[in-house]
């Protein structure tokens, strides 16, 4: 069983930054990617970032510039720096892994306030 635990979140004022991380653990192979969706109350979901098996990343439009997803193979980890914050940035993230199926973790509360 694979379990993703995020961490991170919290409540920051427009214009700072948050490193949200997503563990994962069990039995992982050969991901085909690994990213970051986000939905905020009365909106539909939307993809934050993604980075591929080979490394290639995608953001959304929304964060092009401000928003930064990595990962790090050794310790099972997927980060997203998240910078120049913005109250629209209001939302709870979701981490996800792709193997043969997608597996969430529980999502962390990001809180923007202006």
């Amino acid at each position: 069983q694979v379990q993703l635990v995020e961490s991170g979140g919290g409540l920051v004022q427009a214009g700072g930054s948050l490193r949200l991380s997503c563990a994962a653990s069990g039995s992982i192979f050969s991901p085909n990617g690994m990213g970051w969706y986000r939905r905020a109350p009365g909106k539909q979901r939307e993809l934050v970032a993604r980075i591929l098996r080979g490394g290639s990343t995608t953001y959304a439009d929304s964060v092009k510039g401000r928003f930064t997803i990595s990962g790090d193979n050794d310790k099972k980890t997927v980060y997203l720096q998240m910078d120049s914050l913005k109250p629209e940035d209001t939302a709870v993230y979701y981490c996800w892994i792709a193997i043969t199926e997608i597996y969430w973790g529980q999502g962390t509360q990001v809180t923007v306030s202006s």
